[in-house]
């Protein structure tokens, strides 16, 4: 089974090496007839990066594409996105609570402890643009 996330998109520009393209992300009930009165319908406009060489070929700005990546990247990007620092997050403030019995130094410390979780994210940032890579289906 292999389930793939599909946006609709137009193409922004292409360069030799990334192709960027815009999409328009909503929410489960944008689609709902009551969407233009309710808070909880939302839509955003995206901009994803594309650095597969062969989707970049024979795009130009303007085209419509379908901008497709695999389920498990999804998956992927959700556990290092939100998964991983809620543990870091709920195990530095369990161990330092148990340590000294203060709750705002617990609370500080598990702040603190995502600082360094996000900046091996970011130096790692071009190795994860290799697997949270996206294509254009044809």
């Amino acid at each position: 089974m292999s389930e793939k996330i599909k946006h609709s998109g137009i193409v922004e520009s292409v360069d030799p090496d990334c192709m960027k393209v815009r999409i328009l992300q909503t929410s489960a009930c944008a689609g709902c007839k009551a969407a233009s009165f309710c808070n909880a319908a939302e839509k955003k406009v995206k901009v994803i990066d594309i650095f597969d060489k062969q989707s970049i070929e024979g795009h130009k700005p303007g085209d419509n594409v379908t901008v497709t990546a695999s389920g498990s990247t999804g998956r992927k990007a959700v556990m290092i996105g939100f998964g991983i620092p809620l543990i870091v997050l709920v195990a530095a403030l369990a161990i330092t609570y148990s340590l000294t019995n203060s709750e705002p130094l617990a609370a500080l410390v598990s702040i603190l402890a995502l600082v360094p979780y996000y900046l091996i994210i970011y130096i790692m940032r071009g190795h994860l643009r290799k697997d949270f890579s996206f294509a254009v289906e044809k």
